[in-house]
């Protein structure tokens, strides 16, 4: 499990490596474009099972840390899926991966 580190406000989203490596492309290529954007995701039922989201700008400090030492390899249908959702009004909403079994919902922690 992962951790999207964002901003100095202490806040730290737990994310899968998988998803979090597919999110980091996303999100690299809107902020190389100089585009902010929201990133929101449903919330694990562990921590209310609501919703979040947080404000991405590249004046906004991000950190992403992996569990595991090994990239995967990049599914472009996701990417392709998460980048569309990342250029609509809503901003980059998290989805699972297509054709693959539910993940677990990100974890926000501030």
């Amino acid at each position: 499990m992962g951790k999207l580190l964002y901003s100095d406000a202490g806040i730290e989203i737990e994310i899968e490596d998988r998803a979090l490596t597919h999110l980091q492309v996303v999100i690299g290529m809107k902020l190389r474009r100089g585009e902010s954007f929201f990133f929101s995701w449903k919330d694990d039922p562990a921590i209310g099972d609501g919703r979040s989201s947080i404000w991405i700008d590249s004046a906004i400090p991000l950190y992403f840390k992996y569990f595991g030492s090994k990239s995967p390899n990049i599914n472009r249908e996701w990417v392709e899926m998460l980048a569309a959702s990342a250029n609509s009004g809503r901003g980059l909403v998290f989805t699972d991966e297509p054709n693959a079994a539910p993940s677990v919902a990100p974890r926000g922690h501030i």
